[in-house]
C-alpha cells in the first residue's frame, strides 16, 4: 500500500538547523492509495541540507528526549503543536 504524506505544518529543531541534516516535527496528513480516508498525526523526520526528507522506514533517531521536548514545544507556540489526528 503506497502513502503519500502532505506536510501541513513544520519546526526544525533550531541547534540543528545549523548542521547538514535538520531534525523536524511535522503536522502530516497521510493519504493512502487504497481510497481509505486520510489521517493526520505527527512525524519527527530528518530533512538534508537540499531540503529533501530522509527515507527512513517508519521512525526518525531521535538524539534525546530534550529534542522531542523542544519541537513540540515550538510546535504549540506555533499555533499547531495541540492538533489530535
Amino acid at each position: 500500500m503506497a502513502t503519500h504524506v502532505i506536510v501541513l505544518n513544520e519546526v526544525v529543531h533550531p541547534d540543528h538547523a545549523k548542521v547538514d541534516w535538520h531534525l523536524c516535527l511535522q503536522w502530516v496528513r497521510y493519504q493512502y492509495d487504497t481510497g481509505g480516508e486520510p489521517e493526520n498525526g505527527y512525524r519527527f523526520i530528518w530533512r538534508r541540507e537540499n531540503g529533501s526528507l530522509q527515507a527512513a522506514r517508519g521512525q526518525a533517531r531521535i538524539p534525546s528526549l530534550g529534542d522531542a521536548e523542544l519541537l513540540i514545544r515550538l510546535a504549540r507556540e506555533a499555533g499547531w503543536g495541540n492538533q489530535q489526528g
